[in-house]
């Protein structure tokens, strides 16, 4: 536990007041309104909302992929705003791990190559024996010679899991994750993303659209409008689908 000067302790990921705008004059979209929200060490937290809430330009502020317009971002106690690129990068390689929704696996490089890029991006030497447990871990121990074109969906995405874990990050942020996945295999993945939190220690902050993903999370916090609207704890699907079907009527009565 990492705490401030004033006894309190540092949330894992902290947004403060945080706004980003897109466009100017007449196609000005403000995505994100003035959020502030914060996700404590090991946690699992869920990201909900509406088409058009703010969700994925949200992770990609927290995780420091978009710097926003105004606020503060602070991951660990560490305000990104005050980080040149090189820096930033640095951060992101050593604290963050991400998994896309589209995997982003190269195809040209098999299991191994791909789950050790990571490493090799930030200058360090792999160690074998902790790739393979991490490969092992997401169920894949027979396929590590394989191309991404060899596996199917599942088995792709949680080569991408074991990416994002293999430099044993702070903090994993995942883009809907289960999104193009059958329920089965979307069961394996989230069960493998719970257990880095229960094991692992790691805080993880996961946009879905999925009732059932969500109900996986310790928490589930609201965004409609760019802004954050409610939150959950000890969510069960049917609470969280419940929820969502509030704000998507919501939605359609400001629309009219």
């Amino acid at each position: 536990m990492v705490l401030v000067d004033d006894g309190r302790r540092v949330a894992a990921v902290r947004l403060e007041e945080v706004r980003k705008v897109y466009g100017t004059g007449a196609g000005e979209v403000v995505a994100l309104r003035g959020l502030s929200v914060e996700f404590g060490s090991g946690s699992f937290t869920a990201v909900m909302g509406p088409s058009g809430s703010g969700k994925s330009t949200f992770l990609h502020c927290a995780a420091g992929l978009v710097r926003p317009g105004s606020g503060r971002v602070l991951v660990g106690g560490t305000d990104l705003a005050g980080l040149d690129e090189l820096r930033l990068t640095k951060l992101r390689r050593e604290r963050i791990g991400f998994v896309f929704q589209a995997f982003n696996l190269l195809p040209a490089l098999t299991v191994l190559q791909n789950v050790v890029l990571p490493l090799q991006l930030a200058g360090k030497r792999p160690n074998r024996a902790q790739v393979r447990a991490v490969v092992e871990r997401v169920g894949l121990g027979d396929r590590i010679d394989h191309l991404p074109g060899q596996l199917s969906g599942g088995q792709q995405q949680r080569v991408a899991i074991a990416r994002a874990l293999v430099t044993r990050p702070a903090v994993v942020f995942a883009d809907e994750p289960t999104g193009a996945l059958d329920t089965r295999t979307a069961a394996a993945v989230l069960a493998l993303l719970r257990e880095s939190v229960d094991e692992a220690g790691q805080t993880l902050v996961m946009v879905t659209h999925d009732p059932v993903a969500a109900s996986y999370a310790d928490r589930v916090v609201f965004l409609a409008d760019g802004g954050l609207v409610g939150e959950m704890r000890r969510p069960t699907a049917e609470a969280v689908a419940a929820r969502m079907t509030r704000l998507g009527a919501r939605d359609e009565e400001a629309a009219r």
